[in-house]
């Protein structure tokens, strides 16, 4: 591959974070062949917890709190919630005394470092609050996957301002993670629809999205964020992302309307089993629209009356160029310009190298693509191709602010970075 290279590289770089942990529950049952029909391995620890002495559980209890304080806000709020959720326990909860159940929810909880690995595959959505700041300057609002123990994946969130011309300005962090009050919605979890809900005025990096249903047990994939304008003029949040469960994936939905509470459900019909699907900001010709690639080869798009029933679907954007031979996928939802939908793309060739690449379908009728990149826009260069999975840049999702494209994007499966470009440049490349 050759040609000018249009983008401006940020020298901003997020990075993974082992000291970033979030208290999540924590299960444990017997393998097969040796479990006990009378008394489940969760009766049998809490049995061992209530035979030591009073003093003895104030001891250990102490020790707990005392190193889990130093990160975590809410502690004994987040060890109780998890006491009362333990399934096939003999025992009064209501006569059991406050310390003794903070520390039975303490040996079924568990502190999960959920960036450790990798911090990557990124995308981008307005800030809510656009208040109090400079002129031409946003405040934007970044999802990450972060990946840890297990290389099971969880999503985090971070701030930050910009302004055509300018660096992009990542806020630091918060210091702790508020672990979530976890709530089904339908009375299973095992269903996949769940409520996942925050104190009021909790910062977004104090926030994280980790597995909790059985669809994700493996992990909570590349979150494509988009800001939904329905037909009333009303804007809520939703984000498609992928669901592993270490054998099989599934597209699955998060949605808030910008408080600080998440629903995430399952989508369903032929197209909800495939991955890497995104949103349009707005329906068409008064229904949903999503891109897909169910064959994992080419991209597709779909209609629909319900946001959580996809079927079918119209091939709309096929392999042409050598860096798109083996696999075509959205980089996030589309973008919509007065020219048309920018949709940015990602194509897989040679010795399996991800690029970024970008194409333009028409605003009244985004099956017709009308123009469309030949080069790719990012591909992965000789200083950063190097990380847990080689050769890869990847993104999640971009905004367009004052005709000007800033691309979050994902180096490597290990580390995510900036990247600018003038839309009228961008359009300019395609044919």
């Amino acid at each position: 591959m050759s040609g000018t290279d249009i983008m401006t590289h940020s020298s901003v770089q997020l990075h993974p974070d082992p000291s970033r942990t979030v208290l999540r529950p924590f299960d444990v049952g017997d393998p097969d062949g040796f479990g006990d029909p009378d008394r489940s391995r969760a009766q049998r620890i809490v049995d061992h917890i209530l035979r030591l002495d009073e003093d003895e559980r104030r001891i250990e209890l102490d020790r707990v709190l005392a190193s889990l304080h130093s990160r975590h806000m809410g502690v004994e709020d987040v060890l109780f919630r998890r006491f009362e959720e333990i399934s096939g326990l003999t025992i009064d909860r209501a006569a059991t005394p406050r310390d003794t159940a903070l520390l039975i929810g303490a040996y079924f909880s568990e502190e999960y470092s959920f960036e450790a690995a990798a911090l990557f595959n990124p995308s981008v959505i307005l800030h809510p609050d656009q208040s109090g700041l400079p002129d031409n300057t946003i405040r934007f609002v970044l999802s990450l996957r972060g990946i840890g123990e297990g290389h099971v994946s969880s999503v985090t969130f971070r701030t930050g301002t910009w302004a055509p011309g300018g660096e992009v300005v990542i806020d630091p962090p918060r210091p702790t993670v508020v672990s979530p009050r976890i709530e089904s919605i339908d009375g299973d979890i095992a269903n996949g629809a769940v409520c996942f809900r925050w104190p009021d005025g909790t910062d977004p990096s104090e926030r994280v999205l980790f597995p909790i249903t059985p669809s994700q047990r493996q992990g909570i994939e590349d979150l494509r964020l988009v800001r939904f304008t329905d037909d009333d003029g009303s804007v809520q949040i939703l984000g498609t992302y992928t669901a592993f469960n270490g054998a099989s994936a599934r597209s699955e939905m998060l949605s808030s309307d910008g408080t600080e509470m998440f629903e995430i459900r399952p989508l369903n019909g032929s197209a909800g089993v495939a991955k890497g699907m995104a949103l349009f900001p707005r329906k068409i010709d008064g229904r949903y629209v999503m891109l897909g690639r169910q064959d994992n080869a080419n991209i597709w798009l779909l209609t629909s009356d319900n946001l959580y029933h996809w079927e079918g679907g119209q091939k709309i954007i096929t392999p042409e160029n050598p860096w798109e031979y083996i696999q075509m996928g959205n980089c996030g939802s589309p973008i919509e310009l007065d020219e048309g939908w920018l949709v940015l793309t990602h194509g897989v060739g040679t010795v399996r190298t991800y690029c970024i690449g970008a194409c333009l379908l028409d605003r009244h009728d985004p099956t017709r693509v009308i123009g469309r990149m030949r080069l790719p826009l990012v591909h992965p260069s000789p200083k950063e191709r190097d990380g847990y999975v080689p050769n890869v840049v990847y993104s999640c999702g971009a905004l367009v602010h004052d005709r000007t494209l800033l691309l979050p994007y994902g180096v490597s499966d290990n580390f995510a970075t900036f990247a600018t470009v003038p839309i009228d440049d961008l359009l300019a490349t395609m044919i």
